[in-house]
């Protein structure tokens, strides 16, 4: 695929060539805050069993080649930094997407600059063995006999059952409009017409906050809609959190099982900092998630200067803003999203040593922080993704 296409565009090219039996893989680098951070992973779309099977065959084929390259591991791509990857999500043919290394660690870049034979040939070897189970389903609607799957919304059975494409659950769309959800606005939502019948992949429905689930010995999908989080608060910076502590230590916990040795407190201060200044205590929490890689540090920011937000010093000058303890750490940085979010005045005294300088109220949704307080354009995005990872863990959505 040539180079000077868009992410898009490579999309809409594989879609439009792929033939039965192809499958679609991205190659990537990847790149971290901390230096000591290597290894190699696989995304695959979330709750397909077969693109999980099929990124371990794929993992594993480039790990016997180049054994010197630590294991990150298969993932969703609900774990990715953006909480879904159009690659795996909007293309019809069965799609990966592998990540070989990171160009931040020395020891990885050097692999990769100097055993690229090795990469290849291990990449190879997954995509051979990849080959010799591919779902022998076709890959376009008018040449397939796509197998019946049954339906479960909210623990009952839905009389209509969906299909099955290329290990991915597809229903029908007359079930979405009985869940009130409109995707008239939604391009990116795959749909396909079988048997004269329009159906739409499942897993697309997380976005529109139901949570979806596979059962692979009754070949059944699960829907559940009830969301405990009011959806028209989930963006809102002013509001209240949902979580209870011991939920914000387990997340913290399963996505870095040292991150409570230093910071044992840091659930409790973020639920009662936040709650003093009326500021979402989840999603600031999930903020610090994205900003210190779950406590992981790393770059320019140090563990010790209880800055859990990159929140920048005044004066210009280089290294980032320190506070003396955890808490005023954790308060500075509620402070500073008060500052973007309200026009109301601090409860506490202020210790954010930017708060005279953001506009008052000029971001008071989470998207509103992009460009903003990060220059990435995906910042909020990916906020939002680790908010969803967050109530997902605690059965709220």
């Amino acid at each position: 695929i040539r180079d000077s296409l868009s992410a898009a565009q490579t999309i809409t090219w594989i879609n439009s060539r792929g033939r039965r039996g192809d499958v679609a893989l991205e190659i990537a680098a990847n790149a971290a805050n901390s230096p000591s951070v290597r290894g190699a992973s696989v995304f695959y779309i979330a709750n397909n069993s077969d693109r999980k099977s099929n990124a371990e065959q794929l993992l594993v084929g480039l790990l016997r080649r180049v054994p010197q390259l630590p294991n990150r591991g298969v993932k969703p791509d609900t774990d990715s930094g953006l909480g879904s990857l159009a690659f795996c999500r909007q293309t019809t043919l069965p799609a990966l997407v592998m990540q070989v290394g990171f160009l931040s660690n020395p020891e990885d870049r050097a692999l990769l600059q100097t055993r690229r034979r090795d990469f290849a040939l291990g990449i190879v070897d997954g995509l051979v063995t990849w080959s010799r189970v591919i779902d022998p389903t076709p890959g376009t609607p008018t040449e397939a006999n796509y197998p019946p799957i049954n339906i479960n919304i909210n623990g009952q059975s839905y009389s209509e059952q969906g299909v099955l494409v290329n290990g991915n659950a597809y229903i029908p769309i007359d079930l979405v409009d009985r869940l009130r959800i409109d995707l008239s606005k939604a391009a990116n939502v795959n749909r396909i017409t079988y048997r004269k019948v329009v159906y739409v992949k499942a897993i697309e429905l997380r976005d529109f906050n139901v949570a979806v689930n596979w059962d692979a010995a009754t070949r059944t999908v699960s829907l559940r809609s009830n969301l405990v989080v009011c959806p028209g608060q989930f963006e809102r910076l002013m509001s209240n959190g949902n979580t209870s502590e011991i939920q914000l230590q387990l997340f913290l916990k399963n996505n870095n099982e040292n991150a409570l040795t230093k910071f044992p407190d840091i659930p409790k201060l973020y639920r009662e900092e936040a709650g003093i200044e009326g500021v979402n205590y989840d999603i600031a929490f999930c903020q610090m998630c994205v900003e210190t890689g779950f406590l992981r540090f790393g770059g320019d920011i140090r563990a010790e200067q209880n800055n859990f937000a990159g929140l920048g010093a005044i004066g210009g000058g280089s290294e980032a803003a320190s506070f003396p303890s955890a808490r005023i750490g954790v308060r500075a940085h509620i402070q500073h999203l008060k500052a973007y979010a309200s026009l109301e005045p601090l409860v506490q005294e202020v210790v954010d040593p930017r708060f005279r300088f953001v506009t008052r109220g000029i971001a008071p949704l989470i998207d509103q922080l992009s460009g903003r307080w990060s220059a990435d354009l995906d910042y909020g995005t990916k906020i939002s993704a680790m908010l969803k990872r967050l109530y997902e863990s605690a059965g709220l959505l």
